[in-house]
């Protein structure tokens, strides 16, 4: 059998671990000229002409040197992910199809690209515009998707399970498969957090395809943790419920949901047995700690982020 052709991405993942090495920490590294306003690295001799090891703008955060990558960053959850990472000194790449991803954060660490990740010639862009400019990848949050509008069973068309699942869950494996080899080249080690639902756990009347697809990136994920564990990649799940600061909870739906509950919009948005309103900010800081060394040797969980629910617990 014939050696599989090694791409441009892992051989450019390949020269960063080694300067990360030889430096004793995770470095960006970046094919061409350098960024203006950015100091290199000169110690990392073992890097070809023409590469450069990027030196940290913050030297002792958790995360420096180290890259992520986010889809559906533009809003919401994915957007506060997206921050949580850069505050703690990584760079970060966020794909998504809102044009607003591309200037979302004003730092030479973060690469919005406009996307649809449904599109595979795409992709492959993407991920060589990724490793181009920073050299690799480390982190990995799987956070795209949409909730459509309520459908029972018996009305669902089969043009709508398709959109869903077209969107929720076949991206992800293209996703996967394509960051593998470079997770697999981390300096330290990858790791992947999905973000699926509360409706893994306890599904809801109405929401079939959001729930199924769900469902099924939940067990890509578990697969991946199985998988991957020999290759020091670790993917773990969360489940958040009910996140308001986010674009499906418009004013009309929460009142719309509260009634249906008997309830005020504030007594909905606490109906958990905490009595908490779960945001998104507290779902990415949750997450950024989900791929930090407090979870190192953790794998294949499933944490909801719900305030607790009778459902669930």
């Amino acid at each position: 059998m014939q050696p599989a052709h090694k791409s441009e991405e892992i051989t450019i993942a390949e020269q960063r671990l080694t300067a990360s090495r030889k430096l004793g920490r995770p470095v960006m590294i970046r094919q061409g000229m350098p960024i203006m306003g950015v100091s290199i690295l000169n110690e990392a001799a073992d890097l070809p002409s023409g590469v450069f090891a990027l030196a940290d703008e913050i030297p002792n955060a958790s995360f420096s040197g180290e890259i992520a990558l986010v889809t559906g960053g533009a809003s919401g959850i994915g957007k506060a992910v997206v921050q949580s990472l850069l505050e703690r000194g990584a760079a970060v790449i966020n794909l998504d199809i809102n044009p607003a991803v591309e200037g979302l954060f004003d730092t030479l660490r973060y690469l919005g690209i406009r996307i649809d990740l449904t599109d595979e010639a795409a992709l492959d862009s993407a991920f060589r515009a990724a490793v181009n400019t920073f050299g690799g990848l480390d982190m990995l949050v799987l956070n795209a998707g949409i909730f459509p509008p309520g459908i029972r069973i018996e009305s669902l068309g089969m043009d709508e399970w398709r959109k869903v699942m077209a969107i929720n869950l076949d991206p992800n494996l293209s996703v996967l498969r394509r960051a593998h080899p470079l997770l697999k080249r981390a300096p330290r080690y990858g790791r992947v957090v999905v973000n699926a639902s509360k409706n893994v756990l306890a599904p809801g009347a109405g929401a079939v395809a959001y729930s199924s697809s769900k469902a099924a990136v939940t067990q890509m994920g578990r697969v991946a943790a199985l998988e991957w564990a020999k290759d020091g990649i670790r993917v773990n799940m969360v489940h958040p419920d009910q996140v308001f600061d986010t674009g499906i909870w418009t004013k009309e739906v929460l009142e719309a949901r509260a009634a249906h509950y008997g309830m005020t919009v504030e007594q909905y948005k606490r109906r958990n047995l905490l009595g908490v309103e779960i945001n998104s900010r507290y779902v990415g800081e949750f997450v950024a700690n989900m791929l930090g060394p407090m979870f190192e040797f953790v794998t294949g969980a499933q944490i909801p982020i719900d305030g607790g629910s009778d459902r669930v617990i």
